[in-house]
């Protein structure tokens, strides 16, 4: 029998606390010290631009500062993973994705996006999908509906844009857990679509293969993208994943924390290990590891 490991809090306090971002640290406050959740949306804040979008790198990978879809994906992201409330946080950003959404359902992104520092795959020479920035509105949209935040106008576009770039057949071939959430984001959240249910179906139906997969082929970093879809016990999720999958997950969580406290990101790229770690310990305290 698989002997538990014991997680060092204190080492992974001492690495969020030398190595994260503002945002990152009080985050870690909120979630493991009992620090204040005003102090996470302010700090949140500081990323938000007066147009109601937000940039300035809160996404690590694209720098931009001016207001751009990737800040706000991976804002609602980070709301979706650790249950975190929204207060005021989003207060005009609706207004923002509407000035920027195409007639096509698109998303728009600034043209100043590439002038600052950034990964490769968001570059120029990167795939059509995602060469200067984000411009699928799946799971943005799909978020601000969960929040109550999107106008019927912004859903038809989205919805249109959906049915011309989804199929169930792409949603079969996908071959990367971590970006089936644009597919779990909007699916889950989405009320109005035709034959929803086979898209739901589908959707979880990907989700478990690829963690299947990964796990099967001992990419358990990989395998732990599981988090974002079904991140507590009370999850409706839970009863979609099977069992093994979310323990074998566990396991590796709670035996895989590095020396100086952190663990691996799937790409292991330092300036994803700060998250990475919050995330691990979220999972394992939701769950009972902890």
């Amino acid at each position: 029998m698989l002997q538990p490991m014991t997680i060092d809090i204190d080492k992974a306090r001492q690495y969020i606390h030398a190595n994260g971002l503002l945002w990152e640290r009080a985050l870690w406050d909120y979630l493991f010290d009992g620090g204040s959740l005003v102090r996470v949306h302010q700090t949140l804040l500081n990323y938000k631009n007066a147009d109601g979008g937000f940039g300035h790198g809160l996404e690590h990978d694209l720098k931009c500062p001016q207001s751009n879809p990737l800040q706000l994906e991976f804002l609602l992201t980070i709301i979706r993973d650790s249950d975190l409330p929204v207060g005021r946080i989003l207060s005009g950003t609706s207004d923002w994705v509407e000035s920027i959404q195409k007639q096509d359902g698109s998303l728009t992104n600034p043209k100043e996006v590439l002038s600052y520092p950034h990964a490769p795959w968001w570059g120029r020479d990167s795939s059509p999908t995602m060469a200067g920035g984000q411009s699928a509105p799946d799971s943005i949209v799909g978020n601000l509906i969960a929040h109550g935040q999107c106008s019927l106008e912004m859903a038809n576009r989205t919805k249109a844009w959906v049915e011309a770039n989804v199929s169930l057949d792409s949603i079969a071939k996908s071959d990367w857990l971590f970006m089936t959430y644009h597919y779990f984001d909007y699916f889950m959240n989405v009320r109005d679509f035709p034959d929803l249910d086979s898209y739901q179906e589908a959707t979880i139906a990907t989700i478990v293969r690829l963690a299947e997969k990964d796990i099967a082929d001992g990419e358990m970093a990989k395998a732990c993208a599981i988090f974002s879809f079904v991140n507590s016990p009370d999850s409706f999720m839970v009863s979609e994943i099977p069992e093994t999958i979310i323990s074998q997950c566990l396991d590796y969580l709670q035996a895989n924390q590095r020396e100086d406290g952190s663990w691996l990101d799937e790409h292991d790229l330092v300036q994803w290990q700060p998250l990475a770690s919050i995330k691990a310990l979220l999972a394992l305290r939701n769950f009972g590891r902890l």
